[in-house]
């Protein structure tokens, strides 16, 4: 089983004011020579006074710093096989990247409309790493049997949803503990691990550009996928669906898991206005055979 670790990006933003005022006092005079006659010499001297500046030369920077964390949290999303799990990279805090991921994973707080989450209303209680083990405490029962209406697919995945998203925060591929009753949504979660991404995850992912990015010249897309020979077609679509650009990506594989693609987009000669890019999985067949290709879009905004 192929697994492809997601970096950790911890951003620090600095931000700095820096006010200087700066003078001189510097006097500054004229004398006339004396005039002088056969007759009468008189010496009337000119006097200019010093034109003075108050000098105030106080330096104030005030710095402030602030630590974020790029952090990939996984949401559900339907595609050409059922549902499946995306990744969308996010800007959290770094004090607490767990916890703040888990939440937004929670709430399905997703920018892109097409991703959901798998969880019914509710909180972690606490969210604990320790090189070995991720701790995950649950404040009572509530989630310890499926919600009204959830199916045991839906179940398997949410918790799936948990363990890829705190995996991907983090960075370590290690199992989830769900303390005190070991038991999410009538799942044994006393420890598990990541599920096989080809089972879980949808086959292709856009991670860039982000739902409703602007670009202008060229911009680069990139992601994740599974696709036939690593093969990864995109587009780009107008407001009518009509394709307007299109090519293609080659990813570094394809047999065993998702692996990464980037690609170069030029939108140069498009109009300025909301456009869509998608990104599919190769469909050799044409929709002959199978579930057809999976496809990830984003709405971007050219300039």
């Amino acid at each position: 089983m192929k697994r492809h670790t997601f970096p950790l990006a911890i951003t620090a933003t600095l931000a700095a004011l820096v006010l200087t005022a700066c003078g001189e006092d510097e006097p500054s005079g004229s004398a006339d020579d004396p005039a002088s006659s056969p007759t009468q010499s008189e010496s009337e001297p000119t006097t200019s006074a010093p034109v003075s500046t108050p000098t105030e030369s106080p330096t104030t920077s005030d710095t402030a710093t602030a630590e974020t964390v790029e952090a990939p949290i996984f949401f559900a999303a339907d595609t050409a096989n059922g549902q499946g799990l995306f990744a969308e990279v996010r800007t959290i805090e770094a004090d607490n990247p767990l916890e703040e991921a888990a939440a937004i994973m929670v709430a399905g707080d997703a920018n892109d409309p097409d991703y959901r989450t798998l969880f019914p209303a509710g909180s972690f209680e606490s969210i604990e790493y320790d090189g070995e083990k991720f701790v995950v405490t649950v404040p009572d029962d509530g989630w310890s049997t499926r919600a009204p209406g959830m199916s045991k697919a839906d179940a398997e995945l949410a918790v799936q949803q948990l363990v890829y998203t705190l995996q991907a925060v983090e960075g370590a591929e290690v199992p989830v503990v769900v303390a005190p009753t070991g038991l999410l949504f009538g799942v044994d979660a006393s420890t598990i691990g990541a599920a096989d991404e080809l089972d879980v995850r949808g086959l292709v992912n856009v991670l860039s550009p982000g739902e409703g990015e602007t670009v202008s010249g060229s911009f680069t897309a990139s992601g994740e996928a599974s696709s036939f020979e690593a093969t990864v077609p995109w587009e780009v679509r107008d407001e009518t669906g009509a394709t307007v650009l299109d090519g293609f990506a080659t990813a570094e594989g394809w047999l065993d898991g998702l692996y990464p693609w980037e690609t170069e987009v030029d939108v140069s000669g498009l109009e300025p206005g909301t456009y869509t890019f998608v990104a599919m999985t190769d469909d050799p067949s044409g929709g002959t055979e199978g579930h057809g290709p999976t496809e990830d879009t984003k709405t971007i905004v050219v300039e």
